[in-house]
């Protein structure tokens, strides 16, 4: 009969003392990692009394490793037959397979070995645990070209200037595949709306295919208002991105970030990868910071998995087939102007040029959303005109819809 090691809620000992090798504080692992401050406390402190390092337990394994830093809370039980859980995760890649038929499955099998098996709470729980401990999506919550995550990373970098020691800040877009965890990131000057579409649009391409749904945070660049009840209101912008990509939008639930867990495990790994092996790095350009960062991403794609064969870059190669197809053009990320009075004369000006809406929305306020050669104008979120947009250089043309003049004539008021 196998011998089950159960522990306690484990800590991650491994990752505490390998985030803190590479530079990061207490407070930062904490707070990227969403861990408790105590736990990460007393892993260094046990660590700094016992003189244990990083790079001496990199290769012990994890309940070895548990065992030098809490052998009080090893405990074990030989009453229960495990359950082979690669056998498990294999199994629930297959169609109408759910973890209640290979818990009865496992069970009748245990009955005819004459041994004892494990609850059905407890066979799903390890379950989730073998998936996390493995660095493996469970199939329960995700499925090959299901979703993407994506999220604005919290920690940020930055751009020197060579001559005068002006800092700029660098903020970086982070982004996964629910399924593989295929990660893109892009870093960007600002955290504007056409700066987040435009990067949705490069990562698109960047997973060669779209998901079924995109999910981002409840952050204000793309999401207007999120009630409990009722409707999502999006950005215009977003809301018509995501129609061209034939996405649909989802923001996780408010305080439930176990809605977007790949992504927000993804944004501390790249605040690992990316700004601690770089905090040395002083760049006077964005074009070389840039540079360096898709070459780390590229490489934590390409890093094979500690306890199983691959790597994210493999899975994904798998999970293409299942995304969306592009679209033939790429779409144009737009730039919105909103809160803009409609003039007597039934116009909206924008960059020294005049555009017509209907008469009827004289005084009102509306949204403008264009891009080098489109303009939108929207009112509550509807849009009512659109007009070809006026080179830049081009100045006090009027782009007018004849029958809003011949209206305003009738209705001069």
């Amino acid at each position: 009969m196998k011998e089950a090691t159960i522990m306690a809620s484990r800590i991650k000992i491994r990752l505490i003392l390998e985030l803190n090798a590479s530079g990061m504080s207490q407070n930062d692992i904490a707070r990227t990692r969403h861990m408790s401050r105590s736990s990460i406390s007393t892993v260094m402190r046990i660590a700094k009394e016992k003189n244990i390092t990083y790079e001496s337990i990199k290769d012990i394994n994890d309940d070895e490793l548990y065992k030098m830093f809490f052998p009080e809370k090893l405990t074990t039980e030989d009453i229960y037959e495990l359950p082979d859980y690669e056998y498990v995760h294999n199994e629930l890649k297959r169609v109408d397979v759910t973890l209640t038929l290979l818990w009865k499955e496992y069970q009748d099998k245990c009955h005819t070995n004459g041994t004892i098996p494990v609850g059905k709470t407890k066979f799903c729980d390890d379950y989730s645990k073998y998936c996390a401990t493995n660095d493996i999506s469970n199939h329960l919550e995700h499925r090959p070209g299901e979703s993407c995550e994506v999220d604005w990373s919290g920690p940020t970098m930055q751009i020197v200037n060579r001559y005068t020691g002006e800092t700029t800040t660098v903020y970086l877009f982070v982004s996964c595949l629910s399924y593989s965890r295929y990660a893109y990131v892009e870093p960007t000057l600002d955290m504007k709306m056409d700066t987040w579409i435009r990067c949705h649009v490069h990562m698109y391409e960047a997973f060669e295919g779209v998901p079924v749904r995109t999910i981002c945070d409840n952050l204000k660049t793309g999401v207007v208002k999120h009630p409990k009840e009722g409707e999502i209101v999006l950005t215009n912008a977003y809301e018509a991105m995501g129609l061209h990509y034939v996405t649909a939008i989802m923001p996780a639930g408010v305080r439930k970030p176990k809605q977007k867990a790949s992504v927000e495990n993804t944004v501390g790994h790249m605040a690992t990868v990316i700004i601690a092996k770089l905090r040395n790095h002083i760049f006077h350009d964005f074009a070389s910071l840039k540079k360096a960062v898709v070459k780390l991403v590229d490489e934590y794609n390409k890093e094979p998995f500690q306890k199983r064969s691959g790597s994210r870059f493999d899975i994904w190669k798998d999970e293409k087939q299942y995304l969306r197809q592009l679209p033939a053009t790429p779409y144009e990320a737009a730039t919105e102007v909103l809160k803009h009075k409609v003039y007597p004369n039934c116009h909206v000006s924008l960059k020294k040029n005049w555009y017509s809406v209907p008469y009827m929305y004289r005084g009102e306020y509306v949204d403008i959303r264009y891009t080098e050669n489109v303009v939108e104008i929207y009112h509550n979120h509807q849009r009512i005109a659109s007009h070809p947009k006026f080179p830049d250089y081009v100045t006090n043309q009027y782009a007018t819809i004849k029958m809003t003049c011949q209206i305003i004539l009738i209705n001069p008021k």
